[in-house]
């Protein structure tokens, strides 16, 4: 292994301006994927008005889900649930859910709420209605807000933090002991960030794999305890996920008792801990990576090893930086300091590992945001951008922190030269010789024929504390960069955490699309009318822009036989829904020179209404038909 100090990277923007182009490349041929499940139908449809009561309740989604007993309720106008079992897939599909209804539904408007988890582990919901022979007032109460706006979401988001934490503290510390200094595995300090890394992730892994049920369910924070509950989280990806990482915490924790000389020894044990110690690192990281937003959407096996790449880079770069600034920090009572071939060797290795870092992360970004715009218009995108501008002040910063460390080899590497130039002074060899009588007595201390004494090497005037004082000017120049890009690398950590919380952008605008695709855009009804002359039919169009529940536009055009614009001298418009003894509303349409038209009809109620069209085709002839449009319900 190379011990000598990295050498400084001289062009940084030449290695950003590369990954801005491949970041370009792949944003630019981007296609259509999905990660959180979104709601793609339903049966019966969102606001229909049905003659006969139907027998089951079905949704489809975008994806794959899970669900509990209480993942899909039906609710009377009474607020009652009438829905006695619990939702099943569809014919062994995994992307639906169906309930059956009770006997006889009287007649009114039902609340259809849904609670379930996308392939990703994250919960989603939602609710819409539909009425059995006629709408009517409900009732019925729906949870509103986002899924995780709960204690226990906000508890779960808190757990998963820490858990962050812990695999970076535990995966660098371990890292920079067995990469880049063996011995720091005797130094109590490091020993207690290794312990504080393995008990924060195992201890964060039990609070998850006990508030998932509640978290998945929205129950409350009192059912954490309860033993169904956890065995039916256990069942589940996420939690299945949450075990074998608990597992493999305690595993490692029995297993690595050894004494800690032992990682000392470079050729025979501690090669074989290294390799353990990247599976296990490795294995830990998976059980993050196969229960979040790589499991699902496009390219899943590619998706999962990237993601695992990209934790492990993270805990190798930043926990060992925090190893790396504790260790520079240190002032020990023996004296002893890092050595600037551990510096150097770190050095290589952080670079390998924020370099991994970059390209995991373009990958990521691809496949997640799937567009420029999706940059600037999703709430993923943004927090994106944050985490980019996040990571290039820390690519900046790590610039810095390499050149002190070059400068801190250097000297090192001309201390060591100047002590292999400069031989030892050896102590004078007594030699016996005769003395004439009458000879001088030798001077005490000195014997005839010996050496002349060496002077002193700590005499005033000496040079050797200068390179002592350069090494502590480098030293503290380093640890002032390395808590810099400690502190920016706990900030993108954090972002990363929110990110792996927020529906990617992708499958928002693929839900949106669903959602778009699902509602009309506009409801258009043509009515034929007697124009009052023999064998002249004309026809008047009525365009209601979205259609739905809320303000509308109205247009209305008249035609003649021919297909040609006619021009009338009056046309009115009014509504009215007589299920429900509503209207008759007036949509006061005003001549606009060729067509008709109102830009603020609002229609209170989704459901069939009656549309009442008078046209006046002279003076003194008019004529009134009649005809019905469907009104749906606001997008929920």
């Amino acid at each position: 292994m190379h011990t000598g100090p990295a050498r400084a990277v001289g062009t940084p923007l030449t290695a950003l301006a590369l990954v801005v182009a491949v970041f370009a490349l792949v944003l630019g041929g981007a296609g259509a994927a999905f990660a959180h499940a979104g709601l793609s139908g339903s049966d019966p449809a969102d606001g229909a008005v049905l003659k006969a009561a139907p027998q089951y309740v079905t949704l489809t989604f975008t994806e794959s889900v899970s669900f509990s007993e209480d993942s899909l309720r039906v609710l009377s106008p009474q607020n009652e649930r009438v829905n006695p079992r619990p939702a099943r897939h569809v014919d062994g599909k995994d992307n639906t859910a169906r309930v059956e209804l009770s006997g006889k539904l009287p007649q009114g408007t039902y609340t259809v709420a849904w609670r379930v988890v996308s392939a990703d582990g994250h919960p989603i919901s939602g609710a819409f209605v539909f009425s059995n022979g006629k709408p009517s007032e409900t009732a019925a109460v729906v949870a509103t807000g986002s899924p995780d706006d709960t204690a226990v979401g906000r508890l779960y988001g808190v757990f998963r933090y820490v858990a962050y934490s812990g695999l970076a503290l535990l995966v660098g510390a371990a890292a920079f002991v067995l990469v880049c200094w063996p011995a720091a595995a005797t130094i109590r300090p490091v020993r207690r960030l290794l312990a504080l890394g393995w008990v924060a992730l195992t201890a964060s892994t039990v609070a998850l794999l006990l508030l998932r049920g509640p978290y998945e369910t929205a129950g409350q924070l009192t059912s954490a305890f309860d033993p169904a509950q956890l065995g039916r989280t256990l069942t589940g990806r996420p939690g299945g996920a949450l075990a074998v990482r608990l597992v493999l915490l305690v595993a490692a924790a029995v297993s690595l008792r050894w004494p800690a000389r032992r990682t000392t020894d470079r050729t025979g044990l501690g090669g074989r801990l290294r390799w353990a110690g990247a599976l296990f690192a490795s294995a830990l990281a998976v059980t993050w990576a196969a229960a979040e937003h790589a499991s699902a959407g496009i390219q899943v096996a590619l998706a999962v090893p990237v993601a695992v790449l990209h934790l492990l880079a993270m805990g190798v770069w930043l926990g060992g930086l925090i190893t790396l600034l504790l260790l520079l920090r240190r002032r020990g009572s023996d004296g002893q300091e890092i050595p600037a071939s551990a510096i150097g060797r770190f050095s290589a290795l952080a670079f390998g590992a924020v370099a991994v870092l970059v390209a995991t992360g373009v990958y990521q970004s691809w496949r997640q945001v799937g567009s420029w715009e999706a940059l600037s218009t999703t709430s993923y995108g943004k927090t994106l951008l944050v985490k980019i501008a996040a990571v290039v002040l820390v690519l900046c910063a790590a610039s810095f922190s390499r050149r002190w460390t070059a400068r801190l080899g250097h000297q090192a590497s001309q201390a060591t030269a100047t002590a292999t130039l400069v031989p030892a002074v050896s102590a004078p060899e007594r030699v016996r010789v005769a003395q004439g009588v009458g000879a001088p007595t030798p001077a005490a201390g000195q014997e005839l024929g010996g050496a002349a004494e060496a002077p002193a090497a700590d005499e005033p005037g000496d040079t050797a504390e200068a390179p002592r004082f350069e090494a502590d000017a480098y030293r503290r120049g380093l640890r002032r960069m390395v808590t810099a890009e400690a502190v920016l690398g706990v900030v993108v950590l954090v972002i990363t955490t929110v990110l792996t919380g927020t529906q990617p952008s992708r499958a928002a605008g693929e839900k949106a699309a669903v959602a778009s695709a699902a509602e009309p855009q506009a409801q258009v009804v043509t009515v034929p009318f007697d124009m009052g002359t023999a064998n002249h039919q004309g026809t008047v169009q009525i365009t209601l822009t979205p259609g739905r529940v809320g303000e509308n536009t109205v247009e209305a055009v008249v035609y003649t036989p021919d297909g040609g614009l006619a021009t009338v001298p009056e046309l009115r418009l009014s509504l009215t829904q007589d299920a429900l003894g509503i209207g008759p509303l007036d949509a006061r349409l005003k001549n606009l020179k060729g067509y008709w038209a109102a830009y603020d009809l609002r229609l209170p109620m989704p459901g069939v209404w009656t549309l009442n069209i008078t046209v006046r085709t002279t003076d003194i002839d008019q004529v009134t038909v009649r005809d019905t449009v469907r009104i749906t319900s606001l997008p929920g």
